[in-house]
């Protein structure tokens, strides 16, 4: 059972019905995760906007929901479990992709690097080293698209903890508990 109540975008007023009605226009929904942060609409903006920025850099679309889901699976975060997989396959991920991103691997070379330093960093509180970061650079990644795995890592363990603090209802389609993936 959720643990705060949800803001209704019908009934909300000044800033938060503009946030919330922005979030309907981009998404054509308004999930549970905003409204339970349109509690503090300070709080609603920050994430808004800190996503917002991340979504407009470097790391193309898919790689950025293979971190989400390997970082909720650290997490045990079943929220961002659910919608990072219903936006994976909105991204044409396919099922041994997201199976992989749960556990903090990817399929594809390049982004396995990425996912896996990404993991390690939620799974470490980012004690990496400096081979992880040239391992990054080996395969292509800029030390712009590394400090963006960081910002996304942060971003959704942000988003993690909400979501589990008050137990926010999932609204997407139900796909079975996240794991909490330990060292």
């Amino acid at each position: 059972m959720q643990r705060i109540a949800s803001i209704d975008p019908v009934t909300a007023t000044g800033s938060v019905k503009d946030l919330l009605e922005g979030v309907r226009t981009q998404l054509g929904v308004v999930p549970n995760l905003h409204k339970v942060l349109a509690q503090s609409s300070a709080g609603l903006e920050g994430v808004l906007a800190f996503s917002g920025a991340l979504a407009r850099g470097t790391l193309d679309p898919a790689t950025r929901e293979r971190i989400a889901l390997a970082i909720a699976n650290v997490n045990g975060c079943d929220y961002c479990n659910a919608a990072h997989t219903a936006l994976a396959k909105h991204r044409k991920l396919d099922e041994a992709e997201i199976a992989a991103n749960r556990t903090g691997r990817s399929t594809d070379a390049r982004a396995d690097v990425a996912v896996n330093f990404a993991r390690k960093i939620a799974v470490t509180r980012a004690d990496v080293a400096e081979d992880d970061l040239a391992a990054l650079r080996r395969v292509g990644y800029t030390d712009a698209q590394i400090v963006e795995i960081v910002l996304h890592v942060a971003v959704n363990v942000l988003t993690n903890y909400v979501n589990e603090v008050f137990k926010t209802e999932v609204d997407f389609p139900h796909i079975g508990p996240a794991t909490r993936i330990a060292g």
